[in-house]
């Protein structure tokens, strides 16, 4: 039995060392120290032995089985090492061979595109780029733009107000709605820059509003202004064509048609010859004499004009849209194609 031991013991130590990986020391480890293993038999033979040599034998089989549990246990820690830097290192591998992968990036808006394009061709001419707050004051929005409160031109639009969270009466002209217009971009500027003034506003206005194919109630809008001296309606009619045949890429054919706003006067409608007919552009005109004065700027020595458009409505031209409603929709079908 002592032979057997013995022998035993080196057969599992050199198992122990030369087993490779996780797998192969888990073999040797059932072939000696298995519940049907080796030297577990050794120890269920040991009854069997002759009373003198029992408790020796038992005592020299149980050391050996600490001492091989010991050897596996050292072993399988330094192969789950070797183990994890393999896999790390099969991490980090690549294949410069594989064909390689299309990174899906984004892409802008259709009516980004546009309102940069729209930027970039009125900056080319002078004009700066102003912006103001979406929620404005019943001030800037109505009365600086001659819009008192008894005014019928209210009616044109239809507001969305916002409620205050005390009890306070609001301060007259002081209420606070979402802006309707850009336009009141224009009286924020004019407040604190002296004439002669080129600018545009562009940004997003709201009116509670049906929505259907051609209307909404959030859009995007770019004011224009310019006041100097001896500014025209022909100066205005002269830049607005500049900028269609920029943005189209053509020429076009636009005309004024008389009109009313109560911030412009005169007032005209800009129609723009499309498909064999025309279409509404723009509204605009030349600044009414009560906004200069509203800024302080005198209308005897400054006159000028304004206009706004929609830059939704200018999209849908130059891409052929027919339906304003997909440019909100999320429908990547749609906005992939830009």
């Amino acid at each position: 039995m002592a032979l057997n031991l013995k022998t035993l013991e080196t057969a599992a130590k050199k198992g122990i060392e030369t087993a490779q990986n996780l797998e192969e020391l888990d073999k040797v480890f059932k072939v000696f120290l298995g519940r049907k293993g080796q030297l577990n038999q050794v120890l269920r033979a040991i009854p069997k032995l002759a009373k003198q040599k029992r408790a020796k034998t038992g005592k020299e089989a149980n050391a050996l089985k600490n001492s091989l549990e010991r050897m596996f246990a050292k072993q399988k820690i330094v192969l789950q090492a070797v183990r994890g830097e393999n896999q790390k290192a099969g991490d980090e591998w690549i294949d410069v061979t594989a064909p390689g992968k299309k990174i899906e990036i984004g892409h802008l808006h259709p009516i980004t595109l546009v309102q940069r394009k729209m930027q970039e061709i009125f900056q080319s001419m002078g004009f700066e780029i102003a912006s103001g707050p979406e929620i404005e004051t019943e001030w800037y929005n109505f009365d600086a733009l001659n819009i008192p409160k008894d005014h019928p031109a209210r009616d044109m639009w239809d507001t969305f107000w916002i409620k205050t969270t005390n009890n306070k009466k609001p301060i007259t002209n002081n209420r606070l709605l979402l802006r309707t217009h850009t336009s009141p971009v224009q009286i924020r500027y004019m407040e604190t820059h002296k004439p002669p003034l080129r600018i545009i506003a562009p940004g997003r206005a709201f009116r509670y509003e049906a929505t259907d194919a051609r209307h909404g109630f959030n859009f995007y809008q770019l004011e224009g202004l310019m006041v100097g001296n001896n500014v025209t309606a022909a100066n205005f009619k002269a830049i607005l064509q500049e900028f269609f045949r920029r943005f189209f890429g053509k020429p076009v054919t636009i005309r004024l048609r008389p009109s009313y706003f109560p911030f412009t006067e005169p007032s005209f409608e800009v129609d723009m010859a499309y498909d064999g007919g025309w279409i509404e552009i723009m509204g605009a005109g030349m600044v009414h004499p009560n906004v200069l004065k509203a800024v302080n700027i005198d209308p005897q020595k400054w006159q000028g004009f304004a206009f706004g458009m929609g830059i939704e409505r200018l999209a849908m031209m130059k891409y052929k849209i027919n339906d304003i409603r997909l440019f909100y929709s999320g429908d990547l079908r749609f906005l992939q194609q830009f």
